[in-house]
């Protein structure tokens, strides 16, 4: 399967990939936010019953390029979405 060309914004949408392609995903997605000076994003991972929710937390706890991380106020999905911080690239 050739790889699908995903446009890089401050909005990813993970209702397109399967959950094991997640962390891969992040951590590309991430790296090319920053390439493209964005440093704040949104994660949208749906509500249902909050287990990839839990899961992309999980991988934004311990991801070198996250500062941060909060649920999304209610205009910007809830629950159903995430808000990261990225940490400036240095150098």
């Amino acid at each position: 399967m050739d790889p699908v060309e995903y446009p890089i914004t401050d909005i990813l949408d993970l209702h397109a990939f399967r959950p094991q392609e997640v962390p891969d995903l992040l951590d590309d997605y991430f790296e090319v936010c920053l390439e493209k000076r964005i440093h704040s994003v949104r994660i949208i991972h749906g509500k249902g019953q909050g287990i990839l929710r839990r899961r992309v937390e999980a991988i934004l706890a311990r991801h070198p390029l996250v500062a941060g991380f909060r649920p999304a106020p209610p205009e910007a999905g809830g629950w159903g979405a995430t808000l990261v911080d990225l940490k400036p690239v240095t150098g």
